[in-house]
């Protein structure tokens, strides 16, 4: 026996009314919610502005839903309580899909993948020849919290001290100058910090995770998530996303815009 659940058009209307993509239309606004410390994907330029990759992605999809596009800026901690508040319609900030967000949020396709790396102190590149050697009180472990790589972090190197610092570069800065053992964080990000201190820093480029990085919205919006789907796998196919990706993870350019360099 076949039972078909049918949906009517009143139905399917009040739906549609209450979908984020509706109220964004109706608006004429993409309100972006992020948090500016990640390089490549957000980061504040010398002008003020915010640039990255997620930013041009933004600006692609606010362009496709011919509208304006709002950047929110905020502390990391504080961005799904925002989103679920309607401070903004989506984040795109470099955010991990994990189940316990995934609780709270729902997320659209991934758009990229990436894993927890590491920087060490110099005077330690004999003494730890893996990821696992740090799992010691002897060793200071820094990273930001609330992100996955505290998770990597406490689950893989659990007896290891660890120092939490609200921004990105405070945290490495820490190691550069001895107050911590090691910096973990994504991928992309270290690949960066590590080349403004390679006099200082050893990086272990390996990942010592998998992680999908997604946008994420407010539950129960069908329309919104098949909209943004239609729209990644789009950009995908047509190469603008390749050559976004070309422009903030293969060359260094963007750099002479920031105080990175």
């Amino acid at each position: 026996c076949i039972f078909l659940l049918w949906t009517t058009p009143s139905q399917a209307n009040e739906v549609w009314q209450k979908s984020a993509l509706n109220q964004i239309i109706k608006n004429g606004e993409l309100r972006v919610g992020l948090e500016t410390g990640y390089a490549p994907f957000e980061m504040t330029a010398k002008d003020g502005s915010v640039i990255g990759f997620d930013i041009d992605l933004a600006r692609a999809m606010a362009k496709s839903m011919g509208v304006k596009l709002k950047l929110v800026t905020m502390d990391w901690n504080g961005i799904l309580p925002a989103l679920l508040t309607n401070k903004f319609d989506i984040i795109m900030s470099g955010m991990t899909i994990t189940p316990e967000r995934n609780l709270f949020i729902n997320f659209a396709d991934p758009y990229l993948t990436v894993g927890q790396t590491y920087l060490l102190r110099k005077k330690l590149r004999r003494k730890v020849k893996s990821f696992k050697d740090l799992n010691n009180r002897k060793y200071t472990v820094t990273t930001k919290p609330g992100t996955t790589a505290l998770a990597a972090i406490k689950r893989l190197i659990p007896k290891a001290k660890v120092q939490l610092k609200e921004s990105e570069w405070d945290a490495v800065q820490e190691v550069v100058e001895g107050r911590a053992d090691a910096f973990v964080y994504d991928l992309p990000f270290n690949v960066i910090a590590h080349s403004r201190n390679k006099s200082s820093l050893i990086f272990r480029s390996k990942p010592l995770t998998h992680e999908r990085l997604g946008w994420g919205i407010r539950k129960g919006d069908p329309d919104f998530i098949n909209w943004l789907n239609h729209f990644l796998a789009q950009i995908k196919g047509d190469g603008t996303f390749d050559a976004l990706y070309e422009k903030w993870f293969k060359s260094t350019k963007w750099l002479e815009q920031t105080e990175l360099k």
